[in-house]
Parts: structure tokens; sequence; C-alpha cells
């Protein structure tokens, strides 16, 4: 009874082996049925091409620009202020802040009465001294002719001492005749000595006379400044600013009236920092004289303006920070000291260079370039600039291919693409089932598209032929 109920078990145990193993073989030959079945039904597999946007690279000439914000200062402007004390009794009329004149112009007159005498004074006193002078002048000449007199009158007295010696020496004269002769000659000699004093002193008299003129002259010109100080004109064409004028107040020597602006010369200060100073200076560290333009606003009617920059600050106040630059403006414009402005200042030119948008350049410093099959390889370039959203780059390596204009996640090295160029070719594009259906799902799947906008996305992919830049702006979006 044991043996057969061991028997049977083995049987069992035998039945079921055989079973499991026929199963197992079943199952691989109906797996290898299928895989043959599905590899001779499905189509190949197809290569994803991904549209994108493209540029060509052209190499040029680029003068890159740097804005920065200054401030309007004027370069023509001078202070009018009293040039001695007294009272305003009389005021240009309408003269006021802001107010324009020309050179020359009378704005402001003081009391000149007490300056008017005095002029008058020294006018007088002018006149007596030249009065003077000329008395003096009389005097000398009569000096002179009273001096030749005496000299004439010692020389014929000295030819009759001569005479009665003579007439002595041959016993024809007297000792006594010869004695008066040579009393008569020394009295002529006095003479002569007293003319020469009295000549000596009508010179004096006349050098005196000469330096009381000479003074009288500088009091006269002083009188004459003192009244044309009395009017206050405009040197310039120009604008008033803080004008304070008031007809009957009183004013102090060296009070400021108003301050004269030319609101045609007019120069920016311009705050940059170091390393935009270096690129608007030359190899020597000396700033180029380039061109500028200014504007006051955002506007397109706002004000704007061009000029030059002319020089750089000489030295750095405390607690100021990069450099200064100092522009002059071709015309004012509108504008007026004290305006706070922007300014765009040029560089110098770069040869060889292109601008391309910064999301064009990777991490790695390089882009996407098509090869001939339009497929995607890297190639490193130089930035020379970062100019805003764009980018300035050596563009000599690149010269004549095109690039990835917008990087996203769906595009990289060896990957094919669809280039959607500039000018719209190509308008249209024919998609695959594969294409359509991946299109699709990143359209439904977009979260930030409304209801109306996923279903008119998803009818236009549905046509035949689909719109290049619909395509390259769901695959941006799907990148972004």
């Amino acid at each position: 009874m044991r043996f057969f109920r061991q028997s049977l078990l083995g049987l069992v145990l035998a039945a079921l082996t055989l079973g499991l193993l026929a199963l197992s073989i079943g199952s691989v030959l109906g797996a290898l049925r299928d895989r043959r079945s599905d590899g001779a039904g499905a189509p190949p597999a197809q290569e994803q091409v991904v549209t994108v946007r493209v540029l060509s690279v052209e190499p040029r000439t680029i003068t890159p620009q740097i804005t920065a914000f200054g401030e309007v200062r004027a370069r023509g402007s001078l202070e009018l202020r009293a040039p001695r004390s007294g009272r305003i009794t009389w005021v240009a009329p309408g003269l006021g802040e802001g107010v324009k004149v020309g050179a020359g112009v009378v704005l402001v007159r003081l009391d000149n009465s007490e300056s008017e005498a005095a002029l008058a004074l020294a006018r007088t006193d002018l006149a007596a001294l030249e009065g003077a002078r000329g008395r003096a002048a009389s005097g000398m000449i009569l000096g002179q002719d009273a001096l030749a007199a005496a000299e004439a009158e010692v020389a014929l007295r000295q030819t009759a001492l001569d005479r009665q010696r003579d007439l002595l020496s041959r016993g024809a004269g007297s000792a006594s005749a010869v004695e008066a002769a040579e009393l008569a000659e020394a009295s002529a000699g006095q003479r002569v000595l007293s003319s020469r004093q009295a000549l000596l002193q009508v010179e004096r008299d006349l050098e005196e006379v000469e330096a009381s003129l000479a003074r009288q002259t500088i009091a006269l010109s002083e009188a004459r400044r003192a009244v044309a100080d009395a009017e206050i004109t405009a040197p310039f064409d120009g604008v008033l600013n803080a004008a304070s004028l008031v007809e009957g107040g009183l004013v102090t020597a060296n009070e400021r009236l108003a301050i004269l602006i030319d609101p045609d010369r007019l120069d920016v200060w311009i705050r940059v920092s170091s390393g935009e100073f270096s690129r608007l200076a030359d190899m020597t560290g000396e700033l180029r004289p380039g061109a500028i333009s200014v504007r006051l606003g955002n506007r397109p009617d706002d004000l704007r303006t061009t000029g030059r920059i002319a020089l750089a600050g000489a030295a750095l106040e405390d607690g100021e920070a990069g450099r200064l630059i100092i522009a002059t403006l071709d015309h004012s414009a509108g504008l007026r000291p004290g305006d706070f402005v922007a300014v765009t200042l040029d560089e110098a030119p770069i040869v060889n260079a292109m601008s391309i948008p910064s999301r064009a350049v990777g991490p790695d410093a390089a882009v996407l370039a098509l090869t001939e099959d339009d497929r995607l390889e890297e190639v490193p370039v130089t930035i020379l600039r970062r100019d805003g959203n764009d980018v300035i780059v050596d563009a000599a390596p690149l010269a004549g291919r095109e690039i990835v204009s917008d990087r996203t996640p769906q595009v990289g090295r060896g990957i094919k693409v669809r280039p959607l160029r500039p000018d719209g070719e190509p308008q249209r594009v024919a998609l695959d089932e594969a294409e359509r259906a991946r299109l699709i799902g990143l359209v439904e799947a977009d979260p930030s598209l409304s209801d109306a906008d996923r279903m008119a996305y998803v009818a236009q992919l549905s046509a035949p032929d689909v719109p290049a830049d619909l395509v390259a702006r769901i695959t941006s979006r799907a990148g972004g």
C-alpha cells in the first residue's frame, strides 16, 4: 500500500513538471511569433526633425555703444553782481527768471548821483591842472629866454673887459675903467646864476603839475568807471537765472543779482565705470573724441541732441568711483543746466564682428551651426562685447555659415533640423505623423495655453502643411 502511494505521488509530480515545461515552451513560441508579427507589420522608425530659427553670419564693422547717465551743465555762464552798493533806480521791463536777453542790453541801473558829482569834480580839477601845466610851460619858456639874455650879457661884459684891459696895456686906458668893467662882468654872471635857479624852479613846478595831472587823470578814469558801473549790462546773449531784481531795492557791493546762462554752450558731465572708460580710450589711455547722443527721456517725442566727447575729469572726489567724462553738445535742443539725461557713447569700431542674440550662445561659449545636410554642430565663438540682450562676437570663423538664433533644450549637436530663415523660407512645412503627434502632445501638455488657443493650435497642426513659425514657436515654448 505504501509503495502504491509513493508511485502515485511520483506520477503526479512528473505530470506537473511536464505541464510546466510545455507551458514555458508555448510562452516562448508565442513571444517569438508576436515579435515576428510586430516586426513585419510596423513601419521603420523615422528620425525626429526639429524646426529652428537660423540667421546667416555676415562679418561687418560694428560700433558698440555704452549707455550712461549724466547731468547737463552750463559752460558759458556768468554771475551778474553789483559792483558797488546803492539803490536800484531802474530795471529793464519784463526782466525776470528765464528771460532771454541780448548782448549789450542794459538790465539794471543803480543810483548814480554821487558818481556823477565825483566825475564832474574830477573833470574840473583836471581842467585846473591842465591850466597850471600851461602856465608852467610858459614860465619855462620865459626862464629859458631870460637865461639866454643873461648869458649874452655876460659875453658882452667879457668883451668890454677885454677891451679895457687892452687899452690899459697900451697906456690909453685907466685902472678904474678896468675895475668897472670887471664889476659889470661879475654882475652879469650873477644874473645868469639867478636865471638858472629860476629856470630849475619852473621845471620842478612843471614836473609837480605833470604828476598831479597824471593822478587826476586816473581819478577821472575811476569816476567814469563808477558812473559806468551804475549800469549793469549783459555781456553776451543768454537766459537769466536766479534773478532778484527789484526797482528801489538796496544792494551791497558784490551782491549777486542774477546768473546769465548761454543756452547754446552746454556740457554733459557723464559718470562711467573704469571698464567702460578703458573702452573709450586709446592705447595710450587718452580719451578718444567720439560721438554721443543725448536724450531727456525714453519717449519718441522727448528732447534729443548730439555732441562729442571733449575731455576727462582730472581727479576723483571722495566717495566717487569710475571716471568722469565731459562732452560738449552740438545743440541745446531745449535742454537746461541741471537736466538729468541718458547718454549713448560710441566705442571704437570692431571689424569682422556680428551682433547675435545672447540666447544663441550656450553656456560653453559656443553656437550651433548648420552643416550641409542640415545637422547641427557646436562651434566655439569669442564674445567681444555684451549689448543688452545681444552679444557681439568675432564672426570671422563663422563667415557665410548659418547658426541657430534661439537655442532650446530640444536642439543640440548632431540633431537634424528644419531651418526657418528670417526671410520666411520655408513659409509652410509638411509634417510626418510622428512629428505631428509630438507637436500636438506638446500643445496639449502646455498649461499656459487657454482652451481656445489649444484648440486653434491643434486645428493648425492637423492641416497637411503647417506654418513653420508655428512649429518653431511651439518648440520654443516647450523648451522654455
